[in-house]
């Protein structure tokens, strides 16, 4: 099954994770989004803007749902979807899901929600192409691009698999326009509500310094269940986890258990999950462990996926007074956008200036400062050091990328097209500035997601919603 692996535009759950202070079912419907257009903006803009995740999409058995006996099961201001769209996105849900060993909620809990979710997006597409938006060929182009390049293969062989997975290009690129249509939208409506004042920020700084920062590293057994199982098959599959519970808590290689027993995807690293901040792990994962010493475990505890057996592997507790970090020292050139220069425009003279550089024809500085539309075009486009988070994570993203001394592709944001360069890296304890411009950016997260809950919430309470056929 051929997976390709998109950078959402939709914001993040939290500003750690995706499954962060929200329940497992919500986060499968974010992440089985056809979140394809977080890659066509690209657009490294600097300082602050939204945060997005980045998820896999799986498009495999999902392209392949029979159509033949479609209807529709709702409109939304007069625009149909479809059973096969839901079933579509459903698929999705349970194939992220599976993939993370995460819990998958029953059928009958899903389905009403990817319902609702493809209401939403619906509601929210319209109102994007009502807005007076607008998405060139460029920057829809520079999105397959992106896409190709963060899968490490050719436009060409993606459109390849594309076509093996019984997925239209031109389906494909209407979605990637879409996307990047409604998160231009969002950045819009979103970003001005989140308002950071010092006196949250100092909160936030007492309240890590009592609690730290818990990190876990766990392993699994997974014993999956049928959507369908019988009570009695039911207890066969608590049994067989019972019994794997039983044997690790006796001592028995754990790794071995694994490959014995469970059905996860994790199955070939001998369960391990990874270590991670806690509320990257489901709440159910870290009720059940949170009691335990290191290489403890718990279970067989019960989710819609089936039984899990957990080992805890590793368990670290940080603190936020002391953070140590990788920073980049870059620079970049900044073209502006008018209706008379337009991205085409220059993202061709940033390509040319990349051209010139790399054969020693001109200096990036130089360029910079003659050229730059930026603050920085005085300091020879000089950025100074950066810790994780002072740009927005799209531009960290291409910036973290490089290699030293390599020059990105021009990249498209809100405020133009950059070229960027990393000049060097450094590993660096952050200051007591650093360390409030990081909580100033975890709460911004916090705030963007509030506000953009809220937003939606809005959005879709002023969409006319026809109920037809129940989805099946």
């Amino acid at each position: 099954m051929t997976k390709f692996y998109f950078s959402s535009l939709l914001p993040r759950l939290s500003s750690t994770s995706a499954l962060a202070n929200r329940s497992v079912l919500v986060s499968a419907l974010i992440l089985a989004g056809l979140s394809l257009a977080g890659v066509a903006v690209q657009a490294q803009g600097l300082k602050l803007s939204q945060q997005f995740g980045s998820s896999p999409v799986v498009s495999g058995p999902a392209a392949n749902v029979q159509r033949s006996a479609d209807f529709i099961v709702a409109v939304v201001n007069s625009e149909p979807i479809t059973n096969t769209e839901v079933r579509i996105k459903l698929l999705r849900a349970e194939q992220q899901l599976s993939q993370q060993g995460a819990p998958i909620p029953p059928r009958s809990e899903l389905l009403p929600q990817v319902l609702e979710r493809l209401i939403s997006d619906k509601a929210q597409l319209q109102l994007a192409r009502l807005s007076g938006l607008k998405v060139d060929e460029n920057a829809v182009e520079n999105a397959v691009e992106s896409v190709a390049r963060q899968n490490q293969i050719s436009v060409d062989e993606l459109r390849r698999r594309l076509e093996v997975d019984g997925i239209a290009y031109s389906q494909f690129r209407n979605e990637l326009r879409d996307e990047v249509l409604v998160s231009r939208l969002r950045q819009r409506e979103v970003d001005s509500r989140a308002v950071i004042a010092d006196q949250d920020i100092d909160q936030y700084l007492r309240d890590q310094a009592l609690s730290g920062s818990l990190e876990i590293n766990l392993a699994q057994i997974l014993v999956s269940v049928p959507e369908n199982a019988t009570p009695t098959q039911v207890a066969a599959f608590q049994a067989k986890a019972q019994s794997a519970a039983d044997s690790a808590r006796a001592g028995a290689n754990f790794a071995a258990l694994v490959g014995q027993y469970s059905d996860a995807q994790t199955a070939n690293n001998g369960g391990q999950i990874g270590l991670r901040s806690a509320d990257r792990y489901p709440s159910l994962f870290v009720d059940a462990t949170q009691r335990l010493a290191v290489g403890g475990i718990a279970g067989p505890i019960r989710s819609g996926a089936g039984f899990h057996v957990l080992k805890l592997i590793e368990k670290k507790q940080g603190n936020a007074a002391a953070v140590n970090v990788t920073q980049t020292h870059a620079r970049h050139i900044l073209l502006r956008l008018t209706p008379q220069f337009t991205e085409a425009m220059a993202q061709a003279k940033l390509a040319d200036y990349k051209r010139r550089v790399l054969s020693g024809q001109s200096d990036f500085a130089q360029l910079a400062r003659d050229n730059s539309e930026d603050a920085s075009a005085k300091d020879g486009g000089d950025l100074g050091w950066a810790s994780p988070g002072m740009f927005v994570p799209e531009f960290e993203q291409a910036m973290n990328g490089l290699a030293l001394n390599q020059i990105s592709e021009p990249l498209v944001s809100r405020f133009g097209v950059h070229l960027i360069q990393v000049l060097e890296r450094r590993e660096a304890k952050l200051t007591a500035r650093e360390l409030r411009e990081t909580a100033r950016n975890v709460l911004r997260d916090k705030k963007q997601e509030e506000a953009y809950a809220l937003w939606a919430q809005e959005v879709r309470g002023r969409a006319y919603v026809e109920y037809r056929d129940s989805p099946k």
